[in-house]
């Protein structure tokens, strides 16, 4: 059909002719292009590109293109893969006490502004906590965590993902650190957010230390996570000015709605394969 879309991401050492190969492939397969965007980075000789296309004339099934781009990728040593944007990625939802950003994720994803499917919402509290919140169809984990027990813990959070074929991992607001294993078993496919003055303000109430201090603005940050806490590839982040009138409170209301639509536009681009990696940063192809 006409309007059922494709898209394409790749990022290969830079060389002349790769945007020809591509092009001429979608086009000796009958498809069509409809947005092409593209970056040389100069600093690390990559090259990095997003292309979304659909059938012109010919009905090609994507595993065929799949198939056939291959002799492409391999020539020019791209990392690359090809969707089709109507098979929506399936996202698993990890959160503590605070719930604004789940509720927000929730939101978005019944009014369709975020396409995706929710495989689960585990939390280390118990579903009381979020009184009469309605995860629908959504199931609901309570793993708890000590010190002692966060191996067994993380293990279980691991084998849900599994079981439930989850592609992407949501920290919306998951107040534990992930060990170094488990974030190396979802490199790439697990975002966080935290708020942009860290590490500055470490630890507790992160914005009663921002006041303390006076600061000007604050902000957040969501980005892939890593061995390297709150340090990994930025995907998107945000900021707003406050002043001296402003309370530690009136920082918190305010830090809250920084978080929820700067994980949902991070969560947006990932689903819409807007972010490409590229070493310790990213790429992301704005619409």
């Amino acid at each position: 059909m006409p309007d059922h879309k494709f898209v394409l991401t790749l990022s290969c050492p830079d060389r002349p002719g790769i945007v020809s190969a591509v092009s001429t492939f979608l086009a000796h397969n009958g498809q069509n292009i409809l947005d092409a965007q593209q970056f040389d980075d100069v600093e690390t000789r990559k090259f990095l590109m997003r292309v979304v296309f659909t059938a012109a004339d010919l009905a090609v099934e994507l595993a065929a293109l799949q198939t056939g781009f291959t002799a492409i990728a391999d020539r020019f040593g791209m990392d690359w893969q090809m969707r089709d944007r109507a098979s929506h990625r399936r996202v698993m939802l990890l959160v503590s006490k605070s719930d604004h950003c789940l509720v927000d994720i929730l939101y978005r994803w019944r009014t369709g502004e975020l396409e995706m499917i929710p495989t689960a919402v585990v939390s280390n509290h118990p579903r009381e906590t979020y009184g009469n919140l309605d995860f629908g169809p959504i199931p609901f984990h309570y793993l708890p965590v000590t010190k002692e027990t966060k191996r067994e813990q993380e293990q279980a959070v691991l084998k849900l993902v599994q079981d439930s074929g989850t592609d992407l991992v949501v920290l919306a607001r998951y107040m534990q650190v992930l060990s170094d294993e488990m974030s190396a078993k979802l490199s790439g496919r697990c975002i966080n957010i935290h708020h942009s003055f860290l590490p500055g303000f470490k630890g507790a109430r992160p914005y009663h230390q921002a006041h303390e201090r006076g600061v000007k603005l604050i902000g957040a940050t969501a980005h892939y996570v890593t061995r390297d806490l709150d340090e990994g590839p930025i995907i998107d982040q945000d900021v707003e000015r406050i002043s001296h009138r402003d309370t530690p409170e009136d920082l918190s209301r305010k830090g809250r709605d920084i978080e929820r639509r700067v994980l949902a536009q991070a969560m947006r681009h990932h689903l819409e394969d807007r972010v490409i990696l590229n070493g310790r940063k990213t790429v992301v192809f704005m619409d």
